[in-house]
């Protein structure tokens, strides 16, 4: 193994001296790159984002803009970055004085505002540029989506970015304002080839250790040796524990870039995801095939979050308020665990055992989910928050129905928020399946539906509202299929 290195603005330079848990945010501030700010250390306010080369959908290669205040640099080894401060130099030729077209957008429309949280707008734009299927649409005057401009921009892109100043309206218009990189643009070139290959890292400083294997089989040995191991693939959760609560592992491992946890499949009866897809990836190979699926992830987090976030590390950390754990219930979805000894698939509903606890065992980790075919026609994901966007879930709750004849043949519902876990509406399933899908049926369901679960009451919701609000999705699903309005 060579020594660990990255590639900041096209230099290389060594990681070390940095501590394995030193945050790319961190490591780029000290070398004197400050344009990468720290705001909320926890994902939230995007004054941190960074343009990183990954395997691309469209293109051998996609600039991805992810947190930098989460993600280890001992993660990056080997791989290539771009800050603001490196937009700006690389956008015509390396030629130091000449903004990118981003930033100019956004200087003269006035969207640098005080400029603090600027540099991570500028890199989540520069990531929405330099999307290959970006297009403008056929009539941009028609267009009815306000949060996509006329030139292809989905403001979407900027959700996991707050500006301090509330001048969100000069934003908008400068991502609207942007046009497609101009022909010999060294970043767009740059996608025709492909992305780093992930190399081996052994990272130690200080009696800790970061590690990185080629293969799922060396990663599961190395496991078994040291089953005390933090496992992370996007460390969206583990980063936030780090820079919030001081943790701190003598072993972390990284998963992300093995290739068997990297696949998605389709077969005959199911849809294998891989454990270490990140949303964004997912969302785009799938389609909107999935429509359940579809729904859930513009609600989960925000772009910059799904960039980095796996539905590995989602279920891995089996907290009962993650927004994909209730959608996988609902799709009747199992996992796929992974050990040195072999592998078992589990069903979800019975893989959760308690708070953030599982069945799965020591030295075990989540290697793919499993979708079963054919999906029922009738699909929601109602999540309630505080806010549209980018928050976390007081309630949320999946539907998935096969209505045939105007008879619930079946029904899966998957609710988090209101128990210790995720769980399985079973009474409510219960009260559903065989019955006319008619307005009483309905009532008398969302009125067990209201008693699924033990809600309790805290900073987000009182255990009253959680109640009222599951009686009320099944209300809201029945409006939704039928068009009538319950009385």
């Amino acid at each position: 193994m060579t020594a660990a290195r990255i590639t900041v603005n096209g230099d290389e330079a060594p990681i070390s001296p940095a501590a394995p848990h030193t945050t790319v945010l961190d490591f780029l501030r000290e070398r004197g790159l400050t344009g990468t700010k720290e705001g909320c250390a926890e994902g939230e306010c995007g004054a941190c984002a960074v343009l990183v080369a990954r395997p691309g959908t469209h293109e051998p290669t996609d600039w991805v803009a992810v947190n930098a205040c989460l993600l280890p640099v001992a993660a990056l080894d080997g791989q290539e970055v771009v800050t603001s401060e490196g937009l700006a130099t690389t956008a015509e030729a390396g030629t130091p004085a000449a903004l990118h077209p981003v930033q100019e957008e956004m200087a003269v429309r006035g969207g640098s505002q005080c400029g603090y949280c600027t540099p991570g707008f500028v890199c989540s734009m520069a990531a929405e540029y330099y999307r290959p299927d970006r297009r403008a649409p056929a009539d941009p005057a028609a267009r009815t989506d306000p949060e996509h401009g006329p030139n292809g921009f989905d403001l979407h892109a900027l959700s996991g970015n707050l500006c301090r100043c509330t001048g969100y309206r000069p934003i908008r218009d400068a991502a609207f304002a942007v046009g497609t990189p101009p022909e010999g643009d060294p970043l767009a070139r740059r996608r025709e080839q492909s992305p780093p290959e992930p190399v081996a890292t052994e990272y130690t400083r200080d009696d800790r250790t970061f590690l990185r294997r080629n293969t799922l089989d060396e990663t599961l040995r190395l496991l078994r040796e040291r089953p005390d191991a933090v496992v992370i693939a996007g460390s969206t959760d583990w980063g936030v524990e780090v820079n919030l609560l001081s943790r701190r592992a003598d072993c972390v491992v990284a998963v992300d870039r093995l290739p068997e946890l990297r696949e998605l499949r389709v077969a005959y009866d199911h849809i294998e995801i891989g454990a270490a897809l990140t949303l964004t990836e997912i969302e785009r190979r799938l389609d909107g095939s999935v429509p359940l699926l579809a729904e859930l992830f513009p609600q989960f987090a925000s772009r910059l979050i799904r960039n980095g976030a796996t539905l590995g590390g989602n279920l891995g950390t089996g907290s009962p308020i993650g927004d994909s754990p209730p959608v996988l219930l609902a799709l009747d979805a199992s996992v796929v665990l992974a050990d040195a000894d072999g592998e078992r698939e589990v069903p979800l509903a019975d893989y959760f055992t308690g708070y953030r606890q599982s069945v799965r065992r020591p030295g075990e980790l989540i290697r793919a989910v499993r979708v079963p075919l054919p999906l029922s026609p009738v699909t929601s994901f109602h999540k309630i928050a505080k806010r549209r966007f980018d928050d976390i879930s007081s309630v949320a709750v999946a539907f998935a129905l096969d209505i045939e004849d105007g008879t619930v043949r079946k029904a899966r519902i998957g609710l988090g928020g209101v128990a210790a876990t995720p769980i399985r509406a079973l009474a409510t399933e219960a009260a559903l399946e065989g019955e006319p899908w008619t307005e009483e049926t309905v009532e008398a369901a969302a009125r067990v539906l209201r008693t699924q679960g033990t809600p309790m009451d805290d900073h987000r919701a009182s255990a009253a509202y959680r109640a009222e609000m599951l009686g009320q999705s099944l209300r809201k699903l029945y409006v939704r299929t039928t068009g009538t309005v319950s009385s």
